[in-house]
Parts: structure tokens; C-alpha cells; sequence
């Protein structure tokens, strides 16, 4: 569904900005990946320098039409459906015609966005779409990509009327982890000697394996388990 994308890596520039506001000169060293992470979860100004673009093509108009829907941050270009343009007339037209749609968004704008549309209240017409270009993004720069996530995932629970009830799933727990995660460094495991995370929020110690799958360990019990 995706035609095309482009992405310019200004990390350099990003740390810059940043280094500005705290009075210093320069982009010094290019940023690390923990830099890179935490400066994307404290969602810093200097975020909005990254810029990423992409065309949906055959998209459905409805589903563009949710996506237009996100103003701040993100530039939207879709293709006419005007009568003296395409010689069809667009009141025949059904909602779900086929569009082209162009974005240019920022890193702000992306993970927003990815709030609303990644969750399972979002349709999954629109879900599909987004996912696709989370993917996208994951290729050019996978930590701007691991930041792009659901509601419940960014806030730690979910504020939906109606839940679906992911937040009370390992899943989503281990996705939780990733997602707070700021380093491919671990601490050793004193019990098992397998790398761990530790977590204040949850007020234990996490191993996960090599795929950041969570695995039982020293203080560390789900409440429920759906495995």
C-alpha cells in the first residue's frame, strides 16, 4: 500500500538543538542509541527536526480521511476526486474509492498519531495502514520505530471507555518493557545469571531474552498469566 518512503538521519542536527539549550556548543558526538531513546520518550523539542515521508497509494477515502484528521506536526497531499479533474463524478463516488495519499510528518507527529491509530479501537482498515508505515520507519530507524506506539503503551494503562482488554495480557507487558526500554544494556540477573531490566515503576527486576520476551525471574510475577 506504501509506494514510496524518504528519511534523512539529522541526529546530528537533533543533539545540536538540544545541546543549545543547555548552552553548549556543537553536536559534539554523534548521539547513541540510549541518547536517541530518551530524548524521543521526554518528546524534547529538538524531536520535531526529524522528518519522515511517505505516499499511500490505493488507500480507501474513508481511511484517508482519518488520517487527515491529524493536523499538528503532519502535512497531507491527497489525490483529487473533483469532477473537471477526473471526469467521474464524485458524488457517485463511494466512501470507498480509491486515493493516493502523501504525508510528511515529524517525530512528534508520528508518535501522536501512533497513539490513536495503533489501538484496537482504532478500524482496522486505518490500523493496517499505520502499521505499514511504523514498519517503514522501523527500516530507516528502528528507535524512532520503537517509540511509535499505542495508547496504553505510551500512557501505562488504558483510558478507553470500553478496553479491550490487551493491558491484562504478558503481551502487553513485555511490550510495555520494550517501550520504556532506553538501552540494549542489561544488568546480570543475581538468580540466573540472564539479563535483566530493572523497574521501578513495577518495583522488581525483569529478565528478558535475546527477542526482549519477558521471562520469570528473581521479584517478578505477573498477576495473571495468559500463556
Amino acid at each position: 500500500m506504501i509506494k514510496w518512503t524518504e528519511y534523512e538521519d539529522v541526529w546530528a542536527k537533533v543533539k545540536r538543538s538540544a545541546r543549545t539549550t543547555i548552552r553548549r556548543e556543537g553536536a559534539g558526538e554523534y548521539p547513541s542509541e540510549e541518547w536517541k531513546k530518551s530524548i524521543l520518550l521526554a518528546e524534547h523539542s529538538p524531536i520535531r527536526k526529524i522528518k519522515f515521508s511517505w505516499k499511500w497509494t490505493g488507500l480507501k477515502s474513508w481511511v484517508s480521511v482519518h488520517f487527515v484528521r491529524h493536523k499538528i506536526g503532519i502535512e497531507h497531499w491527497v489525490s483529487t476526486q473533483r469532477t473537471d479533474r477526473t471526469g467521474i463524478d464524485r458524488d457517485k463516488l463511494p466512501q470507498g474509492a480509491l486515493v493516493e495519499h502523501e504525508c510528511e510528518a515529524d517525530a512528534q507527529a508520528l508518535i501522536n498519531i501512533s497513539r490513536k491509530r495503533l489501538c484496537s479501537q482504532a478500524s482496522p482498515e486505518t490500523r493496517e495502514a499505520w502499521k505499514e508505515v511504523v514498519e517503514r520507519i522501523a527500516r530507516h530507524d528502528p528507535v524512532l520505530a520503537s517509540v511509535c506506539v499505542r495508547e496504553c503503551v505510551y500512557r501505562g494503562f488504558c483510558p478507553e471507555m470500553k478496553p479491550c482488554g490487551y493491558t491484562m495480557t504478558r503481551e502487553y507487558q513485555n511490550e510495555l518493557l520494550r517501550y520504556r526500554r532506553r538501552s540494549g544494556v542489561q544488568d546480570l540477573c543475581e538468580t540466573c545469571g540472564k539479563g535483566v531490566v530493572k523497574c521501578n515503576a513495577y518495583g522488581g527486576e525483569y529478565t528478558m531474552n535475546d527477542d526482549y520476551v519477558v521471562v520469570q525471574c528473581k521479584k517478578f510475577k505477573l498477576e495473571r498469566d495468559d500463556d
